[in-house]
């Protein structure tokens, strides 16, 4: 049968061998696969067989053909090796335990690895790391007995060292080294140790104590010295903002002191202009007071004068007319005493006004000046004088006249100045005679009802006592007050006549009242 006429056969036989192709290579690909053995870096691959030498490949792959070659894996990683030996004597006879960690592992040389390989190939990790640790603890033990516990404790590197250098011969004909030995601890189970560390315990705590107690000294020192300065810093803050506080206050003060200084020196200049102003216009015033008083005086001196020349008129007539000697006496003494009393009243009223007026007037005057510094006391002082001179020379020029009229009038007419003088006084004696009664602080009255008055009788005393005034002047005198008086009109009639050919001023003077008294307790 010819497969070219079959239809598509031709295809498919090439797919078929494609197939097949790529079959093989997959096969072959898988075999080699399966062949080839990789080595990790940190591990050795042991390929035997073939009855050559043991190949060995360390991180790297070869080919290993199966039922021919056989391949075994030997780890390269490094093993820890704990070690606690037991008690073990020491040249003092002390027995301690050595607690010790060592790093073992194969090392990286063909015939390190071969020797390594001849001993551990068929062995595990585990009793790989027993042999080890036999070999390492019987190496320590070994040297701590050729040691003491202070020189194990005291030189543990030195110690570990020699362990090491011992041990690495053994380790290296078994194809192993050490990386690294070191004693962990060093224990004993009769207190030695505990014992030959309590006096270095006790030194170092008393050390320990000391340096303490130094350190919280020195601590103590440094903190009381740094509170020294804090407080030093603050009382020397506080003093500063002390005499800051101070010398502001005294700034302060001082301001102050200036502003009411010249606050008090304006107030004074204004008040001392204000009083010399016063005091000018109260000296104006004083002038046209004095001014007015003498003026006054001088009217009170003419008024003098007039009556003087009237009266030396009035006297000389009865000089000429005998007849109406007695008329123009009485008329006279009339006229003297009214004018006497009327002058005597006027210039006591006056004197008393401008002493008084005065006086004001100069202590007001006198305050101004003294708050004007004393400008204006010489001249308020001689304004006084003037005008109490003025005032002393008119009443004594009065007084004067009214002593030579009433001199005169009394030589020619006794009874009648007694009479007035007599009468001048009763004011003054009944002053006299009721003075206790006036200074009594408290009067009780008790009515008996028999009729006895009351407050009524005490009025009535009263005057009792003042109507028997003439009666006791009648008996003290001899002179009877009511004969005088009663003679007094018939000589008035008498001298009408006269009186009427006189003088105007004569006349009107003669006309009045004959006696005319002012004060208390007289009556008109």
């Amino acid at each position: 049968m010819d497969i070219s006429n079959v239809p598509g056969g031709t295809s498919g036989l090439i797919l078929f061998g494609v197939v097949a192709f790529f079959a093989v290579v997959l096969v072959v690909v898988m075999i080699y696969a399966r062949m080839y053995q990789k080595a990790s870096p940190n591990e050795v691959l042991v390929i035997s067989g073939r009855g050559t030498e043991p190949r060995l490949v360390i991180g790297s792959g070869q080919l290993v053909i199966p039922l021919f070659e056989r391949v075994d894996r030997f780890s390269l990683e490094t093993m820890t090796i704990e070690l606690l030996t037991p008690e073990v004597y020491t040249t003092q006879g002390v027995p301690v335990i050595i607690d010790a960690v060592a790093q073992v592992k194969v090392r990286n040389e063909p015939d390190m690895v071969r020797l390594a390989l001849e001993r551990f190939l068929s062995k595990s990790p585990m009793e790989i790391k027993e042999i080890v640790k036999q070999t390492l603890e019987g190496h320590t033990r070994a040297i701590i007995g050729q040691m003491n516990v202070e020189g194990i404790i005291t030189a543990r590197d030195e110690f570990a060292q020699k362990v090491a250098e011992v041990s690495s011969r053994d380790l290296a004909n078994m194809g192993l080294t050490i990386d690294s030995f070191s004693i962990k601890d060093v224990k004993d189970n009769q207190g030695y140790l505990a014992a030959l560390g309590k006096p270095r315990i006790a030194e170092v705590k008393r050390d320990a104590a000391i340096a303490e107690a130094n350190a919280a000294r020195d601590a103590q020192k440094a903190a009381a010295g740094a509170s020294q300065e804090a407080e030093v810093a603050k009382i020397e803050a506080k003093t500063r903002i002390a005499e800051k506080d101070r010398d502001f206050r005294i700034q302060q003060a001082e301001y102050n002191i200036a502003s009411k200084q010249r606050e008090a020196e304006a107030d004074l200049s204004y008040d001392l202009q204000k009083n010399i102003s016063a005091q000018k216009v109260k000296e104006q015033e004083v002038q046209i007071q004095v001014v007015e008083k003498q003026k006054q005086i001088e009217v009170q001196k003419r008024e003098a004068e007039r009556r003087e020349v009237e009266l030396v008129a009035t006297v000389r007539k009865p000089a000429e007319a005998k007849q109406y000697e007695i008329q123009t006496l009485a008329t006279a003494e009339q006229f003297k005493l009214k004018t006497t009393a009327e002058g005597q009243a006027e210039a006591d009223r006056l004197t008393g006004f401008a002493s008084a007026e005065i006086r004001q007037k100069q202590g007001e005057a006198e305050a101004a000046a003294n708050k004007a510094q004393g400008m204006a006391h010489a001249e308020v002082g001689r304004a006084q004088g003037l005008a109490e001179a003025e005032v002393i020379r008119a009443k004594g020029l009065s007084e004067a006249e009214a002593m030579v009229k009433k001199a005169s009038a009394w030589s020619t007419y006794n009874q009648a100045a007694i009479m007035q003088m007599m009468i001048d006084r009763m004011p003054e004696i009944a002053s006299a005679v009721s003075a206790p009664l006036a200074k009594t602080e408290r009067i009780v009255m008790i009515n008996s009802g028999e009729g006895g008055g009351g407050a009524s009788r005490l009025t009535r005393d009263v005057t009792d006592v003042v109507a028997q005034m003439p009666a006791v002047m009648e008996a003290l005198t001899g002179i009877d007050l009511g004969d005088l008086a009663a003679k007094l009109p018939g000589l008035m009639q008498k001298a009408k006549p006269e009186i009427q050919t006189a003088s105007p001023a004569v006349a009107r003077k003669a006309a009045e009242p004959p006696i005319a008294l002012e004060g208390p307790g007289t009556n008109s």
